[in-house]
């Protein structure tokens, strides 16, 4: 009776096997839905878009755009991360969602253990750039007026624990200066005031700033990234400028809510490997500065773990409480 039991139990547990694999061979069977954690038209949005848009014509199943911005990202992400691990639905998000937890308590997500990371699509340099009227040309001549007028200078940013901010945090210690910080809801009303000398100091993505850069609206003095900017090549990094090792970029990706089958997260990284060679999205990410990355799941992991852990240093030494 027993080997009876052990047997039907085993045919059981082999049907269910059989079910669900058949089910991850079939993915997708139907739509798929992509949140969008912010509203339409950013560089999230876009990124997302044109995923959608290369995923549906690939797998012959709707793949489409749901925009829930609102908490700075989180409301999108948290949906996301109670959404059904099924694959049928994954969330764009930003670099920033790896800082957002410094600065408030009532986050309902964790960007380390609530999801399964899919690719880190593309990463974007940031531009230090000051008003016109600030009487600096280059980095280490900011650090030196810095350093003469503690606490004078201000900086503006799209939000407290924004990539940005926390960029900012990370030079000031690193450099040793103090200065202002100015949150703003956004990028753009910030730059906005910079743009009219109110504020004489951002730190702000290549794709934001180009224009008035061009237009000499701006001066720029240093790049985030370890390597110059396609779109800025006369321009230093903030590494060759003296801060050895100073590495802070923007980066898109794909998750996953956490539990999504790893036969699943497999098809859709293949998938967006074979998206990121397309002319379309190589010709979005050069006309935006960026980078096309097309991380493993495994990689863009470690990219993930590695922000949390280092905006938490950031906000420990820049006594950044979360609210």
């Amino acid at each position: 009776m027993r080997m009876r039991s052990i047997a039907v139990l085993t045919l059981a547990f082999l049907c269910a096997l059989a079910t669900t694999t058949q089910a991850q061979v079939d993915y997708p069977s139907k739509p798929v839905r992509i949140i969008v954690p912010s509203a339409p038209g950013g560089g999230t949005d876009t990124v997302a878009r044109l995923l959608a848009q290369h995923l549906s014509e690939r797998l012959d199943q709707q793949f489409f755009v749901e925009n829930r911005p609102g908490g700075g990202s989180a409301t999108g992400i948290e949906a996301a991360a109670r959404a059904l691990p099924d694959g049928y639905t994954l969330v764009a998000v930003a670099s920033t969602m790896t800082s957002l937890h410094v600065a408030r308590k009532s986050m309902r997500f964790d960007a380390v253990k609530d999801f399964a990371p899919v690719s880190l699509i593309v990463s974007i340099p940031n531009v230090l750039v000051v008003h016109p009227s600030l009487p600096v040309k280059t980095f280490e001549e900011l650090v030196v007026l810095a350093k003469a007028k503690p606490g004078e200078l201000s900086f503006a940013t799209p939000g407290l624990a924004s990539t940005t901010h926390m960029g900012m945090e990370l030079l000031k210690s690193r450099v040793g200066i103090d200065m202002l910080h100015v949150p703003y809801n956004g990028v753009a009303p910030g730059l906005t005031d910079v743009l009219g000398g109110r504020v004489p100091v951002m730190m702000v993505n290549t794709v934001s700033v180009k224009q008035h850069l061009d237009a000499g609206a701006l001066r720029a003095l240093a790049v985030s990234t370890i390597k110059r900017s396609k779109v800025l090549p006369n321009v230093p990094t903030i590494a060759e400028s003296g801060v050895v090792g100073y590495d802070v970029f923007q980066w898109f990706g794909l998750l996953a809510p956490a539990r999504t089958p790893k036969e699943i997260v497999a098809r859709l990284y293949h998938e967006i490997a074979e998206a990121l060679t397309t002319q379309k999205i190589v010709n979005w990410a050069a006309t935006e500065g960026g980078d096309i990355v097309g991380s493993t799941p495994g990689e863009f992991q470690k990219t993930i773990a590695d922000d949390v852990a280092k905006w938490n240093d950031v906000a420990r030494i820049a006594k950044i409480k979360a609210e």
